[in-house]
């Protein structure tokens, strides 16, 4: 089938189409228009079936865009989808009503408390994703009631305690104040101290809708232990944001944080990024023996293996790397992204990052790693 537009030329046509996405809500940058152009060029622009996979594939930061993309399509091109193109069929949705008084249940008692903590327990496990406005409110108030804790590793030095090795030193000082007279045994075990914990967070167009939580769990982390926890944000660069999330207050935190980061809602350059923070922070330290989280759903645009190499990287300096997915948290969800498939060789958590419950369950990873 030939495609039709409004302008003759390919190259504007195709231009324009980018344009049109970017207006519908696509995070379609100009590199990735590029990346367009040049698949098209490659395949027949002629072709309704190349042109849509090319800019499927280019153009469409996750697969939350596909829906909006297809509609761009068919009406930028006058013309149906390419048979190829399938949708996927909406979940059927099934509404049931009680007879019972929404106020009392059927022995005529009040359940407007149970009903109260019923509505604040589903919202913990909604996906952040589909919230409404007034639901982000409240995720942020109960974003409060989340308990972090610093995870701590055994120091060097030891301290005197009621039970482990003996303390031949403290022993010996003992009997000497005794005169010779026999004193009680002294104990000492290693303290423990600190460890440190690292969290990169993917902020490109993927992962938009949940970059904003990711980045208010950071700040919770970073209040507990100031000095223990580094925050930076990945997605075309690195950005270190650890400064701003050391304020107190979390919208004003978030605020000073977003003004550093340049490129929100771009592409995702995983590999090269997690290169430049090894090769700059972690083999200078940060990384060495500390907890590694690394928040993104696995959308890679560059080489999966250069990804996968310094996973490789990454897992021999950190005592624990951990790799925090939001679709892990769906039904149905396979970990067969080329992304999440060339670091799961590396991993040693991969867990669900969707919801407030799933946050929950994540800061007790740390806590006990």
């Amino acid at each position: 089938m030939t495609i039709r537009g409004p302008d003759p030329s390919p190259d504007h046509l195709l231009v324009g189409f980018g344009s049109a996405l970017r207006h519908a809500g696509l995070a379609v940058t100009a590199d990735r228009v590029q990346v367009f152009l040049r698949a098209v060029a490659v395949l027949d622009a002629g072709v309704a079936a190349d042109v849509y996979w090319a800019g499927r594939a280019a153009l469409c930061s996750g697969p939350d865009d596909t829906a909006r993309y297809d509609d761009v399509f068919a009406a930028w091109f006058s013309g149906d989808l390419p048979r190829t193109a399938h949708r996927p069929r909406p979940a059927a949705t099934t509404l049931q009503a009680g007879l019972e008084s929404p106020d009392t249940d059927a022995d005529g008692n009040d359940r407007s408390i149970a009903v109260a903590a019923s509505q604040t327990e589903i919202l913990r496990h909604r996906d952040v994703a589909e919230l409404s406005a007034a639901d982000r409110a409240e995720l942020v108030r109960q974003f409060a009631t989340l308990r972090p804790r610093a995870p701590v590793r055994r120091g060097a030095r030891r301290r005197p305690s009621n039970r482990g090795e003996i303390d031949p030193r403290r022993t010996l000082r003992a009997q000497l104040r005794q005169v010779g007279e026999p004193a009680r045994v002294l104990y000492r075990r290693r303290g423990t101290r600190p460890r440190r914990v690292v969290l990169l967070i993917d902020v490109s167009g993927s992962m938009r809708p949940y970059a904003d939580s990711l980045l208010r769990l950071a700040h919770s982390l970073v209040r507990v232990a100031p000095r223990q926890v580094e925050v930076f944000t990945v997605g075309t660069r690195l950005t270190r944001v650890t400064p701003a999330l050391r304020h107190r207050d979390p919208e004003y935190a978030l605020r000073l944080a977003g003004d550093a980061v340049p490129d929100w809602s771009g592409g995702t350059r995983l590999g090269e990024v997690l290169k430049v923070f090894l090769d700059r922070w972690g083999q200078r330290g940060t990384a060495r023996r500390a907890v590694v989280v690394v928040c993104s759903d696995g959308w890679e645009r560059g080489d999966t293996t250069l990804l996968g190499e310094q996973l490789r990287r990454l897992a021999g300096l950190a005592h624990r790397v951990v790799w925090l997915n939001p679709h892990r948290g769906k039904p149905g969800y396979l970990p067969v992204q080329a992304g999440i498939v060339a670091v799961l060789p590396y991993l040693d958590d991969l867990i669900a990052g969707h919801s407030l419950a799933s946050f929950a369950d994540l800061l007790e990873v740390v806590a006990d790693a």
